[in-house]
This record gives structure tokens, C-alpha cells and sequence, in this order.
């Protein structure tokens, strides 16, 4: 393209990607993973349209910034998993994008180095390897999607999306969610209001045309037929919680005048714990008692959660990292993410019983 004095003047450089076609083609997902995605996407439906009573719960780190860390952690989570299985959905947050207030780092697949060198083709290897070694191993994966360019690297391996509190409000994204092939919920906004997630589900169902990616990488316009799995979740604001009855039965009202589907989510992190994430614990507690005292629509919990508690800053000297610590918003540690899913799993059971 010939120079222009109006065009790129802030531009540094410009560096062609690996196509999606050309990624997927080198990291491709077996038959297995397949049937593993596939069956997910179906439980999670199934919960959402009331056909399966068991409690989902999405949780995981708050962000993949180590491969070791991830896998260790899947592990773990896939083997209690199987153990809870017939109360509990778990699904794993296997985040790659973090959204920023100002800056920072931006997550695994802009900055995999963790050095600000922004290797993102390097990020879209890892970050496919990674979803297909957890696929394999039967565990299924949940992510936000900010960037609308990466769904067409990564969305085949996914089995749960969600919209942030930043992006919901997004015309962008709600066209993406639109053609996204998995249940997608969307968060409230960061001032605790849950009305632009509902608008955005009212969006986000119906058909949509707008520009994309197809592919090949091509510049494209995409049509979609709109994804009917939208869902809630509440994760409070910059006012505090809306986790208690009262708020969650604004958010309901909210969902039914706008005709769309009440079940949601309750993030037990972010501004439903304060960013304290000592009080995800009794957010998810509270949450569940008032699914056992009768609110079905309450479908599921997020839990921010990793092998150690707590989180640690992103210094210059990346030896000095703790193995297991968030190095984004702070997350329980492993020991009270199983203590927490086993009195989940106990509370359902013994709800169970008293009810036969």
C-alpha cells in the first residue's frame, strides 16, 4: 500500500498472523475432545432449559499465565469432577484475555512471555495446545471472549462463554455472541445494573450481520441465525454485592419483562466479594441456600480459585513467580475450592434425600 500522510500515523509495524484455518489445521481436535465439547455444551444447555437439577459451577484460575500451573490444576479439578458429577457441572475457567481498567497485562495469548514482547502468534499455539490437553482430558472449558478475532482460533474447544462487564454493553460483542456456537452468558455491568446483560441477551438471540473474520482470515461479512443459550450472571459492581434475594429477584423481573430466559449465574468473586476473595466462600453459601430454599432459576456459581490462595504482582524477574498464585485478581486456593465443592455436592445430596 503506497505511504499516506493520513493513514497509520500511529502505527509502528504491522505483523502478519497465522490464518485460523492454518492453526486449527496444525493443532486439530480429535474425536475425543469432540464428544467431550459436544456433551457440555449439551449438559449446560440442559441445566439452562431446567432438565438437569444439578448446580453448575464454573471454576478456575482468574487467568492461564502458566501452562504447568493449568494442567496441574485440570487435573485436579477433573478427578473431583468425576467424584461430584451427579450434583455438579463442573466446568474449568480456562481464561486467556484479561480485560484492563487503564493497563496491564493483557493475558496469556497477548503476552505468553510475560515480558510485554506481545508475542501473540506464540500465545495462539499455547493457548490451542492448552484447551486440546484439557479436552483430553475430559474436562470441559469455559473462557471469556473479549477479542472478537479469537473465537475463530479457539471456540471449537470451548464448551461455556461469557461476555465481561466491560464488553456486554458492546454492539461488537453481542453480534459475536450471536454466532458463538456454545451458551454464552453475560455479566452485569461494572455498576452492579444487570439491564445491559438482559439487553444483550435480547440482542444477542437474534439474527445479526456485521464484519468479521472468516476463516482464512479474510475480511468477511458474517450472518448469524442468533444463539438462543444467552444467559445471566450477576457479579456486583462498583455499589457492592447483588448476590441476596432481594437483588436477584430485580434481576429476575429484569429477565422476564424482557422476555428472555430468568435462570442465571452468580460470580462469587469481583464486586460480589469486594475483590476480597477470602468472601467468595459465603457469597457461594449464600447463593446455594437460596437455591435450596426454592430459587431454581439459580443454575450455577463462579468461583475464582487456584492451587495457591492469594495473588502476586508481574515483576521484571519472572524466577521470583510463586507456583500456583494468580498473578491477575486473587483466587482461593486449592484446598478451599475442594472443601467448598464438596459442601456444595453435601448440601444438593442432603437436600435430595430430605425431599424423597
Amino acid at each position: 500500500m503506497l505511504p499516506s500522510a493520513t493513514r497509520d500515523v500511529h502505527i509502528e509495524s504491522t505483523t502478519p498472523l497465522i490464518t485460523p484455518i492454518d492453526l486449527v489445521n496444525k493443532l486439530p481436535i480429535t474425536p475425543s475432545i469432540e464428544r467431550t465439547v459436544i456433551s457440555g455444551r449439551e449438559q449446560v444447555r440442559n441445566i439452562l432449559d431446567g432438565q438437569d437439577t444439578r448446580l453448575m459451577m464454573i471454576v478456575g484460575p482468574c487467568s492461564i499465565h502458566d501452562e504447568e500451573v493449568a494442567l496441574d490444576y485440570a487435573r485436579r479439578l477433573v478427578d473431583l469432577s468425576k467424584k461430584l458429577s451427579d450434583r455438579l457441572l463442573i466446568v474449568m475457567r480456562v481464561y486467556f484475555e484479561k480485560p484492563r481498567t487503564t493497563i496491564g497485562w493483557k493475558g496469556y495469548i497477548y503476552d505468553p512471555h510475560l515480558d510485554g514482547t506481545f508475542d501473540i502468534e506464540t500465545g495462539l499455539y499455547r493457548a490451542r495446545a492448552l484447551l486440546l490437553k484439557i479436552g483430553e482430558m475430559g474436562m470441559y472449558a469455559g473462557t471469556e471472549f473479549l477479542d472478537p478475532v479469537l473465537p475463530q482460533y479457539l471456540a471449537g474447544l470451548i464448551t461455556w462463554s461469557t461476555i465481561g462487564a466491560r464488553t456486554t454493553e458492546s454492539q461488537t460483542h453481542r453480534q459475536m455472541a450471536s454466532g458463538l456456537s456454545m451458551p454464552v452468558a453475560f455479566k452485569n455491568g461494572t455498576d452492579g445494573n444487570a439491564q445491559i446483560a438482559v439487553d444483550a441477551m435480547v440482542s444477542a438471540r437474534s439474527p445479526q450481520g456485521f464484519l468479521g473474520l472468516d476463516h482464512q482470515g479474510r475480511t468477511a461479512l458474517v450472518r448469524t441465525t442468533g444463539n438462543p443459550d444467552g444467559h445471566l450472571v450477576l457479579r456486583g459492581g462498583n455499589g457492592g454485592p447483588n448476590f441476596g434475594v432481594d437483588a436477584i429477584a430485580h434481576a429476575q423481573k429484569q429477565l422476564q419483562k424482557a422476555g428472555v430466559r430468568s435462570q442465571l449465574l452468580v460470580d462469587c468473586s469481583h464486586g460480589n466479594s469486594n475483590k476480597d476473595h477470602s468472601k467468595q466462600a459465603g457469597a457461594l453459601k449464600d447463593v446455594v441456600e437460596q437455591r435450596l430454599a426454592g430459587n431454581t432459576d439459580i443454575v450455577g456459581c463462579m468461583v475464582e480459585s487456584n492451587l495457591a490462595p492469594g495473588k502476586q504482582e508481574l515483576g521484571d524477574d519472572l524466577s521470583q513467580l510463586k507456583y500456583g498464585t494468580s498473578i491477575t485478581d486473587a483466587c482461593i486456593g486449592w484446598e478451599e475450592t475442594e472443601e467448598l465443592l464438596d459442601w456444595t455436592y453435601a448440601k444438593l445430596e442432603k437436600a435430595v434425600e430430605k425431599a424423597a
